[in-house]
């Protein structure tokens, strides 16, 4: 019988949101709660326990599992907290020598980032380590990750997602579990090698099913079918998490083969170097985007990736409802924006009211301005709902406002703008709008793809901008592609073939 620990913590950290990510925007899950909340969603902590519960052989230790939305910064105390928390469920487990645990998952994201503390998966790994000696940790991260000395030094084998936009957590966890069973029961032993990349990648060729990352990836799936192959990933890191490790990294695997595992990282990190042109994204002005969507039958989408909440962004951009004020544009337009003080005067208003409301520019001012609209609140809510991959959002009180063919989505907290469901909570179907503006880069098209005849990727302000030239860099590692020139770039290969 092996006793496997699991656990996890994830948040992704844009740095230059200036909205700090609290405790309260975290669902904390312990022990036994997290198989209750978590086991059948498409989550990493769902696929790990679909692994060890189907093994007779596997009993199975839940310490605790916290989650947050994408952000700013998470507060340094309550960083600090969530952290010992974590580590105190481990302890609770592991006991004083760690003799009655074989091995643990770990399921982070991997671009959290305190105001004091930029690798806090390092620094939470690092002790957990401690705690197990030398039982083996798999960890699953997001490809988005930031890879850091600690996380590598730390952790047996590090797994990321293979999709982008996202759609394998649950079986990124089943990979992370599988392989973690083979590591405790002496199947295998992990060679891991990891390459650092020096590049900020961006924009439609990351997209898995078409793009050229799509056939980085493919090689990573082959490595991990492959006889010795374990695990395997291109991770492109957050661009926004602006701390000392960020840059892209290839991870690679193998069963006791470190030259391999080199070998293949080297080799994967050459096609990317190769076609690093095709990974800046391609960005369309504000006014010509809504000329195309002027041009278009059927549902334009306009990527808003500046203002993506999925990103850490803050989501109270209201650059992209500007544009159409006072346009001669005469479609049906939805957005969503985030707007505390909004909302709450539209509720103590009521449905049916008519007033001037300002709107935008609440949390990130030195980026939005707010701008003052006469509206009529059509639709109010408790702002409940659930997420398409089978986890609750948290948007806090949501109303729906209406300026005339546009309507706003504003809610008082920040949730993921990709799916549908948020609309569709609120009575609101994107299919029935001629535009409908989503602040995510790409994790939108799983979900429009099949209903959009147009997506246009729109230039405009904000946090988390797919244009990194306008974003105030000071910690990520330099020289890197494409802020500065690639001749001043030295990269970790072996000699030129």
């Amino acid at each position: 019988m092996k006793r496997l620990l699991i656990a996890g913590l994830k948040q992704e950290t844009s740095t230059f949101n200036p909205v700090l990510t609290r405790r309260n925007s975290f669902q904390i899950c312990r022990g036994e709660e997290m198989r209750a909340s978590l086991r059948g969603t498409n989550t990493e902590i769902a696929g790990g326990l679909d692994v060890f519960e189907a093994d007779d052989q596997v009993e199975v230790l839940p310490a605790l599992a916290a989650w947050s939305g994408s952000g700013g910064p998470v507060h340094q105390e309550d960083l600090d907290r969530l952290g010992d928390e974590l580590l105190e469920s481990v302890r609770a487990l592991v006991g004083s020598d760690a003799a009655g645990v074989d091995g643990a998952y770990i399921a982070f994201h991997g671009a959290m980032a305190g105001e004091r503390e930029p690798d806090p998966e390092g620094w939470i790994l690092e002790e957990i380590r401690h705690l197990l000696g030398d039982r083996p940790i798999a960890i699953s991260l997001d490809l988005h990750a930031i890879i850091t000395d600690r996380l590598v030094r730390c952790a047996d084998a590090l797994l990321p997602f293979h999709t982008y936009p996202h759609t394998d957590q649950r079986d990124t966890g089943q990979r992370a579990a599988r392989l973690l069973l083979r590591m405790a029961r002496g199947e295998v032993v992990p060679a891991t090698a990891r390459l650092p990349l020096p590049m900020l990648v961006r924009g439609d060729e990351l997209l898995t099913a078409t793009g050229r990352f799509g056939e980085a990836i493919e090689m990573c799936r082959e490595i991990e079918s492959s006889e010795g192959g374990l695990a395997a990933g291109v991770v492109i890191g957050n661009p926004f998490t602006d701390v000392p490790d960020l840059q892209s990294n290839v991870v690679v695997t193998t069963d006791g083969d470190p030259d391999r595992s080199r070998w293949e990282a080297e080799r994967i990190a050459r096609f990317m170097w190769r076609y690093r042109e095709l990974f800046v994204a391609e960005l369309t002005s504000l006014d010509k985007a809504i000329d195309i969507a002027a041009g278009t039958n059927g549902l334009t989408v306009f990527s808003d990736a500046a203002d993506a909440t999925s990103s850490g962004a803050s989501g109270d951009s209201n650059a992209v409802l500007k544009g159409f004020l006072g346009t001669a544009f005469d479609g049906t337009v939805l957005l969503t924006i985030v707007d505390a003080a909004a909302v709450a005067r539209a509720h103590a208003a009521g449905v049916g009211a008519q007033l001037a409301l300002s709107l935008g520019g609440t949390l990130d001012p030195g980026r939005h301005a707010p701008v003052m609209l006469q509206i009529r609140v059509v639709s109010l809510s408790d702002g409940h709902f659930t997420y398409e991959e089978g986890t609750t959002a948290r948007p806090g009180r949501t109303a729906v406002l209406m300026l005339d063919r546009i309507r706003i989505l504003a809610t008082e907290r920040p949730v993921h703008v990709m799916g549908r469901r948020l609309f569709l909570a609120n009575g609101l179907d994107p299919a029935e709008f001629d535009v409908v503006v989503l602040k995510s880069p790409n994790g939108f098209r799983t979900h429009y793809e099949e209903i959009a005849s147009r997506i246009v990727s729109v230039d405009v302000p904000g946090s988390t901008s797919a244009n990194l030239h306008s974003l105030p860099y000071r910690h990520c590692v330099r020289p890197i592609f494409p802020l500065d020139p690639t001749e001043e770039i030295e990269l970790q290969f072996a000699a030129e073939e």
